[in-house]
């Protein structure tokens, strides 16, 4: 990757921008509005939301009111648990649709996988939701579909499927990189994502990662950013600052070398979310 104009090809042969911009704890109102406009101002072209966020209906007006045209942006959305299911998962996307303000979306994904710790018939339930999202495939409203929080046991049901995800959104930093599920995802050619590629601010502060950073003389969030990239993933690195959202995107002017991506993939797990697929209760 070596320009932000460079993609990724999903297996149903749809670019997709190699950075996205998340719209996840930005706040309703202004902020998601200014958000999304600094964003695509500052040349993010990929904007991932969902319909739990409580912000669709700003992220579209952010949208709306920058001077991008349409076809130029990549837009992505995701179910909520609590719409999983063949006829509530098609009734969530046209809210979704409609709350943005959009023709189509460009990527959807299921939000979490239904897991065994709450439903006897979580495969049974993923496989509905699936054939949802592959009912609106076919029907042209969204160029492409996949999942997010899905690991490989999850996945493996959907595999078998008429059209498989395209897409996997996984937490995916220094310190946590879910190597089996990747691995999985890329033998089965699904894209990874990674959402929360900055961690937290304990990642941030990380004595290893600010001595790299110091190196290439860039911050440390965009060695995360550009670590990310080296690895084959997607990163989503959000923001609500006009200047960071900027510096998020300035990662394609600097290589990180073998040595230090090796000190990187080593890192313990210091900065996660601590959220499991098969533990959470939402």
């Amino acid at each position: 990757m070596h320009n932000m104009a460079d993609t990724y090809i999903l297996s149903n042969g749809v670019k997709i921008p190699a950075i996205g911009f998340g719209t996840w704890q930005t706040p309703d109102g202004e902020s998601a509005i200014n958000a999304v406009k600094e964003a695509i101002k500052a040349g993010y072209r990929l904007i991932d939301g969902a319909s739990v966020y409580g912000n669709e209906k700003s992220v579209g007006k952010g949208i709306k009111e920058s001077d991008i045209s349409r076809e130029e942006l990549f837009i992505t959305s995701k179910v909520w648990n609590t719409e999983r299911g063949y006829a509530s998962t098609l009734k969530a996307f046209e809210k979704t649709l409609s709350d943005l303000g959009l023709d189509y979306l460009d990527l959807y994904l299921i939000h979490w996988p239904a897991s065994s710790r709450q439903f006897e018939n979580w495969e049974e339930i993923n496989i509905e939701t699936w054939q949802a999202m592959i009912e609106l495939y076919k029907g042209g409203k969204v160029r492409s579909i996949g999942v997010s929080n899905f690991l490989p046991h999850h996945l493996k049901a959907l595999l078998s499927t008429e059209i498989t995800p395209m897409v996997n959104q996984i937490e995916y930093h220094p310190g946590y990189m879910q190597k089996e599920t990747v691995d999985f995802c890329t033998s089965n050619k699904i894209l990874v994502e990674a959402w929360s590629p900055l961690g937290t601010g304990r990642l941030l502060s990380n004595p290893d990662l600010i001595q790299i950073a110091e190196k290439y003389n860039k911050s440390t969030a965009q060695i995360c950013i550009r670590w990310c990239l080296q690895n084959k993933t997607l990163p989503l690195p959000k923001s609500v600052t006009p200047s960071r959202i900027i510096e998020n995107l300035q990662v394609f002017d600097f290589e990180i070398n073998q040595e230090d991506m090796q000190t990187i993939n080593q890192l313990p797990y210091i900065g996660g979310s601590g959220l499991h697929p098969d533990e959470v209760d939402f």
